[in-house]
């Protein structure tokens, strides 16, 4: 009965030998039992098939960067080694760049830091020098490294902002372990930059994940970081053509988020000049992705009140957009004039020079689109108790072009603005304002003597129907305080509000 039993057994296949040399010998080990019979340990087959299979999977998906790379001691440096070691000793070196200390102790691990920012400059030399063909695992190791030193979390921000975003006296925050950072980041610019990298490799490596995580380091509070980000997000823009869409719509994401959730980020300026010279790139005529992210990300980008930190960018980008397509620039003035600060004079003297900016490459057809509520901004702003504000919107006569497109839209803008004008001659505190006043009033006098008095005349007309109108509200006033003086309160009357109900309930 148990012959017949171990019969049934699966004896090992010779194939076996081939898979594991450790393992041959064991599969051939024989039990002997009582009777003659011997037993072969199966035991050992079916272990050295899993060996097989489990090497196999660690190839394709190595855990450790070392999987079949014959190891280099580190520490070596890359002149005391053959050109075909090379390989292996720069893996050896990432490898060790792995490890992340503690930059709150300067005396903790001190060996240990110095250590690894000599190696890192090691391999920066070795880079530069361009002197290699990075094999497949040397990508992986690179990315892999640059992962470990720089995706992290930052600790919650408390910062206040003003209106200007960051005031003036915040001090930037610097990180600690700049030090190896800025070695890292030199190093991951150097890497991408590499002429002979293939790129279809690393994109397996500087996938969507790696670019998210890079994209959210552009909130570090560290103005030097930020700098190299930019830098390294542009040229991974240029060179990985296949990832350019994802980063676009994820840099719109990071936009809605800021200006719709938290107008809270410390990368929007440095995000906004990498786009700055990828707008610059756009084919014409623009695609509607193009025209969505005007829309939806730079136009909204006004409303914050940080929007100081960022609006030299933010208008080199909308300008880009209108010199691209100028059928764009009435939708952005729009947009300007949704967004118009009320109580911030910082802002209005921002959005007036963006305006300025925008005037100056509109076309006339898109400019008699939105003449008549621009004019009527700026009829505010000439009025404007705020010095600064006043001058700034006089000064827009000052352009060429502007005040071509006045000329030829006189008899709508004129008197749209000339209330304005009138009123700062007559009541505005500050010289140099009524001095610009003058000075646009005799342009348009200049411009059309004619219009000017038609103009001053029906002012004058509703000057006096607002001076009769105010007259008789002082005098229906001055009679019904006349009638309140000396008409009699009846006591009947407030009887009822004077002496209380009697009480229904006996105390």
């Amino acid at each position: 009965m148990l012959k017949q039993i171990l019969q049934k057994l699966p004896r090992k296949s010779p194939k076996a030998d081939s898979f594991d040399s450790s393992g041959s010998n064991s599969g051939n080990s024989n039990t002997n039992f009582g009777g003659g019979i011997q037993f072969t340990n199966t035991c050992n087959v079916m272990s050295a098939r899993l060996n097989v299979v489990k090497r196999m999977s660690s190839a394709i998906f190595p855990s450790n960067n070392t999987t079949g790379v014959e190891m280099v001691e580190p520490h070596i440096s890359f002149k005391d080694v053959s050109n075909s070691e090379k390989q292996n000793l720069f893996i050896s070196k990432l490898n060790l760049c792995c490890s992340v200390y503690d930059f709150s102790n300067s005396d903790k691990n001190y060996a240990e830091k110095d250590l690894k920012r000599q190696i890192l400059i090691e391999l920066l030399d070795f880079v530069g020098s361009g002197s290699a063909k990075y094999t497949e695992l040397a990508i992986a190791s690179m990315c892999k490294m640059c992962a470990a030193n720089l995706f992290r979390d930052f600790p919650p921000k408390c910062r206040s902002y003003s209106a200007r975003g960051e005031t003036e006296d915040d001090e930037p925050m610097f990180d600690p372990a700049w030090s190896h950072l800025q070695l890292v980041y030199d190093l991951l610019l150097r890497f991408i930059s590499y002429n002979s990298l293939d790129v279809k490799v690393a994109k397996k490596y500087i996938d969507h994940s790696f670019i998210l995580r890079l994209l959210d380091l552009f909130d570090s509070e560290d103005p030097r970081e930020r700098d190299c980000l930019k830098t390294i997000l542009h040229r991974v823009y240029g060179k990985f053509m296949v990832h350019r869409p994802f980063i676009r719509k994820s840099v719109s994401n990071i936009i809605y988020v800021f200006v719709f959730e938290t107008e809270r980020h410390n990368g929007i300026a440095e995000l906004l000049e990498v786009f700055g010279s990828v707008i610059t790139g756009f084919a014409i005529p623009l695609k509607e992705e193009h025209k969505m992210f005007l829309w939806r990300a730079l136009i909204p980008l006004h409303k914050p009140k940080s929007v100081g930190t960022y609006h030299q960018q933010l208008t080199y980008c909308v300008v880009q957009f209108v010199e691209k397509e100028p059928r764009l620039a009435s939708t952005v003035v729009k947009g300007l004039l949704k967004y118009w600060p009320v109580r911030s004079s910082q802002k209005e003297l921002m959005f007036l020079s963006e305006l300025e900016e925008l005037l100056e490459k509109i076309d006339m057809p898109e400019f008699e689109k939105v003449m008549v509520p621009l004019f009527r901004r700026i009829g505010c702003c000439l009025n404007s108790s705020h010095f600064q504000v006043a001058e700034r919107a006089h000064f827009l006569w000052n352009n060429d072009h502007i005040l071509n497109l006045i000329m030829q839209n006189r008899q709508v803008i004129l008197p749209l603005v000339f209330s304005a004008l009138e009123r700062n001659t007559q009541n505005h505190w500050n010289p140099a304002v009524l001095t610009l006043t003058q000075n646009v009033r005799k342009i348009f006098y200049e411009m059309d003597e004619e219009l000017v008095l038609a103009c001053q005349g029906k002012f004058q007309e509703e000057d006096s129907k607002l001076t009769v109108a105010a007259e008789k509200r002082r005098l229906t006033w001055e009679r019904l305080e006349t009638a309140a003086a000396f008409q009699p309160i009846a006591h009947n009357n407030l009887s009822g509000l004077v002496n209380p109900p009697p009480c229904a309930v006996t105390c």
